[in-house]
């Protein structure tokens, strides 16, 4: 069966009998995107399904305002980010860390099977991208592992392409930088 069309589900959605055939269509088009973006930004697999529950739960509430004004794809992903960011926020003040302290928690808390891969320079890499400020990261990882364009992050995060291109560019140069330091033998 083909995947759904946006235009088809925001149609379905539209008339209060499809409702909710339109969002179980939604949620299977968006779900591993939604999943794998807050896991990204979050780290933890426990948090991530925390994410994605609030993403979908705001989506349910608010598909009936969504503009166009982005791709649907835009628009969900900024949900996602959003709320990983308030999620991440939440938790640092629900266990009284700084950012620092945080930090050290999630790579502490990160099993080693649930990086990227078990090759050591990919642990090393993710417990580098789990250092940087949560905003930097989400740019960092949507970037490098989704090649989400800047045009398409710049509405995600309300913020110019330019500005985007910046952060990216530091987010690498720190990773490389400490990367580079840690691998001196």
């Amino acid at each position: 069966m083909p995947e759904a069309s946006d235009e088809y589900i925001l149609g379905l959605f539209a008339n209060a009998k499809s409702k909710e055939q339109a969002f179980e269509l939604l949620m299977k088009k968006y779900q591993r995107l939604v999943y794998y973006n807050a896991r990204r930004i979050v780290s933890l697999h426990e948090d991530a399904n925390d994410v994605v529950q609030n993403v979908f739960i705001k989506i349910w509430n608010n598909l009936d305002k969504f503009r166009g004004d982005s791709s649907l794809k835009t628009w969900i992903t900024k949900i996602c980010v959003n709320e990983s960011l308030t999620f991440i926020e939440k938790k640092k003040r629900m266990l009284n860390l700084s950012d620092d302290s945080y930090t050290d928690f999630l790579v502490v808390s990160q099993p080693e099977t649930n990086f990227i891969s078990p090759n050591e320079i990919q642990q090393l890499l993710q417990e580098e991208i789990l250092k940087l400020p949560p905003k930097q990261r989400a740019v960092f990882t949507m970037r490098y592992y989704d090649e989400t364009p800047y045009a398409e992050m710049s509405k995600i995060f309300d913020t110019s392409e330019s500005a985007l291109k910046a952060s990216y560019h530091f987010a690498a140069e720190k990773i490389k930088k400490n990367l580079q330091e840690r691998l001196t033998f």
